[in-house]
């Protein structure tokens, strides 16, 4: 129980001390909120204290899984307020060149893996559906596939663990400095900026959080956040008209949709700091994500899946960035695009965050909500293509 305290009070506290260090010490706002978000998830996951043993293992789960959802659905609709979505219009064939590439890059991998580890992971079929369901649309659809392929558990449990270890690496080394590696790779201007590239972009164009306690700015947060709220009522609630259950599909997508619409009133978009309210409810769901890392799930045959794994993810960033290159899509457009695939939308504001450039914003949830929807069907298509006609 005391444990079960602790952790529910770092994955709220935490947040605040880093905004707070944020705002005092330059090597915090080097290395960024998000990066030192997960560093603490992770550091506590090693350390023990997210391991919750006994009656107390179910609740702590479902907590977890509430918080990390309810603290999504209210940074997303925050962050996006304040952003002129008539800009964003001209970027729309690029985000579709970055979305048509990366998920053709993951399919290409999952092929061409498949035939180099089929012998050497159990279910190959399955592993490389699942494989395509969680690399264009996230955990929601992995799971999903799981379920309806029969997978066994265990399976799962291991495909996921080697996920997460490939994966977040990969996340922190665009979170930290690959972002500027990738402008230097894809050196054209993000047209959403009026002109600017994305050097142009000063550090206070995101994470101001200078005078978040002056009355006026409370205020206008509190007006934001209850928005954000009525907005994930409205999802919550279509969600189960629709399809019985809070479909995470289902409320993003309409948490999305009515923000977008909002933000088209001037006073909705001129509301104060509610994109640095959205970033607190990020670093929440940082900390919480990075917390359920466990390197004790790796043993014995399972190298061999995350060797599959590790394939997939490396061989689908470079053809992505091949195909990113050929359409002259931007850097900061490839990186939010990879996030939002390998990852799901809610990771796209902190790699938007860490990148200082809010404007991609919109562009990267879009790709990971298509993600979404097709990511389950082409992931069943590939076990099936796999099972039944290409062996």
């Amino acid at each position: 129980m005391v444990r079960f305290v602790i952790m529910m009070l770092l994955y709220v506290v935490a947040p605040v001390l880093i905004i707070v260090a944020f705002k005092h010490w330059k090597w915090v706002k080097t290395l960024g909120t998000v990066v030192l978000a997960y560093a603490v998830g992770i550091i506590a996951s090693l350390c023990g204290i997210t391991h919750v043993d006994g009656e107390m293992v179910a609740t702590f789960n479902t907590c977890q899984s509430m918080l990390m959802n309810v603290s999504v659905s209210l940074a997303i609709p925050l962050m996006l307020f304040n952003c002129d979505f008539k800009l964003w219009t001209k970027a729309l064939p690029k985000t579709a060149w970055a979305l048509f590439g990366g998920v053709l890059a993951v399919m290409v991998a999952v092929f061409s893996g498949f035939y180099i580890f089929k012998d050497l992971v159990p279910n190959p079929d399955k592993v490389s559906g699942m494989m395509v369901g969680i690399y264009t649309g996230g955990t929601m659809n992995f799971n999903a596939l799981g379920a309806s392929l029969q997978v066994d558990k265990s399976i799962m449990a291991i495909v996921l663990a080697f996920e997460m270890i490939v994966t977040t690496p990969y996340i922190f080394f665009l979170l930290g400095c690959g972002y500027k590696i990738f402008r230097k790779i894809l050196p054209y201007k993000d047209i959403t900026h009026k002109g600017r590239t994305d050097e142009d972009i000063e550090p206070n164009d995101v994470e101001n959080y200078d005078g978040m306690f002056i009355k006026s700015n409370v205020l206008g947060m509190l007006k934001g956040l209850g928005l954000s709220l009525l907005f994930l009522a409205v999802g919550a609630g279509l969600a189960m008209l629709l399809t019985g259950t809070l479909n995470e599909l289902v409320v993003i997508l309409t948490i999305t949709t009515l923000s977008i619409i909002a933000s088209f009133f001037k006073k909705v978009r001129e509301l104060p700091k509610t994109f640095e309210l959205g970033m607190f409810f990020i670093l929440i769901f940082s900390v919480i994500v990075a917390s359920l890392f466990d390197i004790n799930s790796v043993n014995g045959y399972s190298l061999y899946v995350g060797g599959y794994v590790l394939w997939i993810m490396l061989c689908s960033a470079v053809l992505h960035l091949i195909f990113c290159r050929i359409a002259k899509v931007s850097g900061d457009l490839f990186c939010v695009s990879q996030v939002a695939l390998l990852c799901s939308p809610p990771f796209v504001p902190p790699i938007a965050s860490a990148m200082k450039n809010k404007k991609v914003l919109l562009s990267g949830i879009v790709v990971g909500l298509v993600g979404y929807a097709i990511g389950t069907y082409l992931g069943a298509l590939v076990a099936w293509l796999l099972s039944n006609v290409v062996q």
